[in-house]
This record gives C-alpha cells, structure tokens and sequence, in this order.
C-alpha cells in the first residue's frame, strides 16, 4: 500500500533498510536523525540515514530527530535542579542509599538522595558533610527527610540540621499531612526578584501515592502554620508571605508499587491523577512556577523507564535496583539475595516506624522469614493487651521462633536507648503495657533491617531487605548480560542502561506510529557496557 509521502529521498553512502533484523540495529542510533522511506516496488516501510531529501526514488514518509536520553522527561527538571538527565535514585533508609551512591549520580548528571532515615543524627551530620565537602554547590544532591510521628523532636532536629547545614533538596517520606518542620524547610529562603518573580532556595521532592496527601503538597502552606512559623522565629514574616503564593512542593514522586513503604498502586493508574490534580491547582491557585510530576515503583527496566516517560513523567525514580548495586550499604548477603529475586517474591510486612498504626511496607521474601515473622508480632500485638498478658506458651514460642532472644532481655536493651534518645516513651510505657509490648517488638522490627545492612551472622533468617516487583523485573532484564552478577552491578551502568534503553524503546514506539514495521524484539534493550 503507497502511504502519504511528505517529499522524496536519495541514499548516499547507506541504502535504507526494510527488514526486520536490520531495523532493530538500526534503532540503537538514537542520537541520528532517522528517516522514514518506503520502497515503490514493494510499498515495504523502512528507516534510512542521512542521505538527500528532494529528488530520490524513495518516498519519505516523515523524519525523526535525534532521541536523547537526557530530553525523555520534563526540561525544567534538568533546568531548575542543574541535572543533564531526569533520574534520580531514591533515598533508601538506615543509610543504604549511601554517599557514595548519591555522588555516583552526581557524577553521572544524575540526583541522588542520601537515605538519612532511621539513622542516628550525629550519622546524617557526618554524611552531610562528606557530600557538602565532594559536590556542595556544584551538582545537585539532596537528603531524605521522613516523617517522624512518634519522634516530632528528632524531625523538628533534622529540620534545623537542614536548615541550617544549607541543604537545598530533600525527599519529603511518609508524610500523610503537613507537619510545621517540613513548611519551615520548604518556606526557608523564599524572596521575590526585582522583576516580581519568585526565588526558591529550598525544593521539596514529596513522595505521594494518594490525590489527597499530593493535594495538601501542591497548595501554599496553611496560614496558620505559617503565621506560628513566624511567631517561634522560624520563617521571617517575608518569607511566610511570599510562602501563600507557591506550593509547599514543586517536585512530586509518585510512588507505585515500590520497596518499602507503599500502597501498591498501579503507576498507570495513579500517575495520571496527580497530574490531572497539579493541572487543576495550578489553575486554582495560578502558580507561575512549573510543578513536575515524577514516577517511581516499578523502575527496573528501559520498558517501564519509557512507560513513564511516555505517560508524561517529568523524572524517574529508581529504588530497588539501587539497593542491589555495588554502592549501595546493603551487606554482600542482601546482594545476594535481590539478585535472585523474581517479580513475585515480595511480601507485605508491618512496619518498623508506624507499626502500631498497622502501616506495613513491601519486603523481600525469598531467602528470609522476616515477612512471616513481622506478620507474627502484628497479630500477637493485636490480640493482647500487655506482653504480661500473653499465655506462657504463646511467649516462649515467640522468644523461641520469632525474636530469638528473652523478651526480658530486649526490653533492657530497649530502656537503655529510650532513656537516651526519648525518655518520654519509658513514661507511656508505664502507663500502657501495650505500648510496651510494641517497643519490644519495634526492636525486633528495626533490627532486622539493620541486620541485613550489617551482614549479621546467625540472622540471615531474620534479614528485613526492602523490595519491590522491580527487582524482578530488573534481574529478568540484566539475566545473561554483565549485569547478571550481583558484584558487577554499578548503579552508575544501571542508570545509563535504563536511561539508553528507554530512549530505544521510546524511538521504536515512535517509529511504529509511522508504520514502520518494528520487530517485537526491538522493545528489549539489552544491557551493555555505556561510556
């Protein structure tokens, strides 16, 4: 059949090519301009390079330009953060995602999140340093700020220690509504320009998975909060006014199906309502600074890589097949292990931080029994009411297959740190039981995870390795190619395969709108060495 033709083409030094094998080859030259010709004997539909367009025998049906992966997401990304792609890699909590890992992205032209979560402050002081004294202003970088519901002392600390070491981005996780410290972070700086546009100095990546957390992100901050902001002397007056005319958060990680915490929602189906919402609030509030909407969960491949992209994300972000890199903090063990890991072997599990709200996280199940075991202490801790309570044999079986230590023992442990860090806890403690009961367990459950970053000998069994379907996805993807070793896995090859990957399949797709006859294969990207 002779489609619509837009001129006419002549080859020079390459003839263009229609079968199928050849234009899969031919889609890894990205960054060429590809034409799209068709053969008048056959009507077969091809690709050609360079050439002369006007005056051949071939009619050309349309050109692509060059594909770069640093052009997949959103421009103001690169332009407002200062980065040459739109990839970032997520902060993994108890300092798994390392510095090394967030100067490796940096290097790369990429943004990395130290994973400061779960740490003690003094740690996230020294790893601020270390990155502050390696890239400080020169490339972006930022730190994981969660939200500490039980702990509002030590968030409003982390608050100030941001705040006042200059930290210009941070990973705002768990945030369920605003709390005045991650404001205050988000407002610090703020001052309008001669011109009357606004100067942010502070941004805020926060991570959402539901339209109603985002919706609290993407309006100006309370006035309230802000008017006692300004009362404690922790914005200026200036800044609290300036605060009503912009979002609390520019950048948005939509959050799907992920390691960790998660609500395990599809991307295809969430990404699109927080974008339709920020449209609507930029509408309803008539922000002149762009907010961008990224993607995560799910990450592990150039396909979904493009996926996101194609759908409109302005950045991507990578979690899970970071934690199994070489730059990662996670033991040799835990390598190991997500190396082997296929898409089903994730298990929800109750977490360390909210435990007693029921919040649970996406975990690693193969290879260790931690999944089964925090679902244990859930329904031993849902069923009595004090550890005092708990029938004699109930509490050996627990001690014995569960904690693997005395309950007695743990609980010494367990007054010895809060007397330090929160002695307020122990008050509770001695006026609810259960509360008691869910410190002890709250060990086990923060443990676990340390466990696993340390490579604790006798508790591999017991090893809380943070996991989502990506890593399957992604180990599928590597099998076979220099990826496929658990110790060649270099977060830097990662993200540059994912990244290059993506813009194959994104230049595939587009050339079968063009009715170029793509072979299936050609949406499989194989992992390569990348300069």
């Amino acid at each position: 059949m002779s489609l619509p033709a837009v001129a006419t083409w002549a080859p020079s030094a390459e003839s263009p090519v229609f079968h199928s094998a050849a234009i899969r080859d031919a889609l890894t030259r990205i960054r060429e301009p590809m034409h799209v010709v068709q053969e008048g004997a056959s009507g077969r539909v091809g690709v050609a390079f360079g050439g002369t367009v006007g005056g051949g025998a071939y009619p050309l049906l349309g050109t692509l330009p060059p594909t770069y992966p640093e052009w997949l997401g959103d421009r103001s990304f690169n332009e407002v953060h200062g980065t040459r792609f739109p990839y970032v890699s997520g902060a993994m909590a108890n300092g798994i995602a390392t510095t090394t890992l967030v100067r490796a992205m940096a290097g790369m032209g990429a943004m990395g999140f130290f994973g400061a979560a779960g740490l003690h402050p003094s740690r996230v002081e020294a790893a601020l340093s270390e990155l502050h004294d390696a890239l400080g202003d020169r490339a972006p970088w930022g730190m994981n700020f969660i939200h500490s519901p039980n702990e509002p002392e030590l968030e409003a600390h982390i608050a100030d220690l941001y705040i006042r070491r200059g930290v210009r981005r941070v990973e705002a996780a768990a945030f369920m509504a605003l709390t005045p410290n991650i404001v205050r972070f988000a407002c610090h700086g703020l001052r309008e320009l001669p011109d009357g546009s606004i100067h942010r100095s502070n941004y805020v990546f926060a991570k959402v998975s539901r339209a109603e957390v985002a919706a609290r992100f993407m309006q100006p901050a309370p006035a309230a909060m802000l008017e006692g902001l300004v009362r404690d002397g922790k914005l200026t007056a200036d800044e609290a006014r300036i605060a009503a005319k912009v979002p609390v958060a520019e950048d948005y990680t939509v959050e799907a199906d992920s390691g960790g915490h998660t609500d395990n929602q599809a991307l295809v189906c969430v990404l699109p309502i927080i974008q339709h919402m920020r449209d609507r609030m930029m509408a309803e509030h008539g922000f002149t600074r762009p907010i961008r909407v990224g993607a995560a969960g799910g990450i592990g491949t150039p396909a979904s890589v493009a996926a996101a992209f194609a759908m409109g994300a302005a950045y991507v972000v990578t979690g899970s097949v970071n934690q199994g890199a070489v730059q990662s903090g996670m033991s040799e063990h835990g390598r190991k292990l997500l190396a082997q890991a296929q898409i089903a072997d994730v298990i929800m599990a109750p977490a360390a931080d909210m435990f007693e709200l029921g919040v649970t996280v996406q975990v690693l199940k193969r290879g260790t029994m931690f999944g089964v075991r925090a679902k244990r202490l859930y329904e031993l801790y849902t069923t009595y009411p004090s550890l005092e309570a708990m029938p004699a044999d109930v509490r050996d079986k627990l001690e014995r297959e569960v904690l693997g230590k005395r309950v007695d023992e743990i609980w010494d442990g367990t007054q010895a740190f809060f007397r330090e860090r929160d002695p307020k806890q122990l008050e509770r403690c001695a006026r609810e039981p259960k509360h008691k009961m869910a410190l002890v367990f709250r060990w086990y459950l923060g443990l676990a995870s340390k466990w696993a970053i340390a490579g604790e000998a006798g508790r591999e069994m017991d090893y809380q390795i943070w996991c989502g379907p990506a890593m399957g996805a992604f180990n599928d993807w590597a099998r076979g190619s220099f990826l496929e070793p658990y110790a060649q896995r270099d977060a830097v090859q990662i993200a540059r395969n994912l990244l290059e990957g993506g813009a194959v399949v994104t230049r595939a797709q587009q050339l079968r709108t063009f009715g170029v006859p793509v072979p299936a294969p050609a949406f499989a990207f194989p992992p390569r060495v990348l300069d």
